[in-house]
């Protein structure tokens, strides 16, 4: 059965990190691409980051570049977020998804063919 399960997430004061792991099964995570989004209260999914099979093309949202890293260890079949710099507009429920191919060229929605549970992430002071 193919799975993606997210964790990681919590509460932590601006300024503080986190990291978010997805774990994946059923499936072989070095031939698909796998992205990062998240959802705010009151606001539509957005794309966060994304990292191709074998991490030849990573990309960033304009507004997590320099303070989110993204990463992969295909023999553990996990993918990494690191979230520096955390701030409160950072706060959502954050998902990871596996591409329906192996490209990080856009955040579509329709572009992906399964979904994580999501993990939250709040920050606030």
């Amino acid at each position: 059965q193919l799975q993606l399960v997210e964790s990681g997430g919590g509460l932590v004061q601006p300024g503080g990190s986190l990291r978010l792991s997805c774990a994946v099964s059923g499936f072989t995570l070095n031939y698909h691409a796998i992205g990062w989004f998240r959802q705010a209260p009151g606001k539509e999914r957005e794309g966060v980051s994304c990292i191709s099979h074998g991490g030849i093309s990573i990309n960033y949202a304009g507004s997590v570049k320099g303070r989110f890293t993204i990463s992969r260890d295909n023999a553990r079949n996990t993918v990494y977020l690191q979230m520096n710099s955390l701030k409160p507009e950072d706060t959502a429920i954050y998902y990871c998804a596996r591409f329906v191919d192996n490209s990080c060229s856009t955040y579509d929605s329709r572009r992906v063919g399964y979904w994580g549970q999501g993990t939250q992430v709040t920050v606030s002071s």
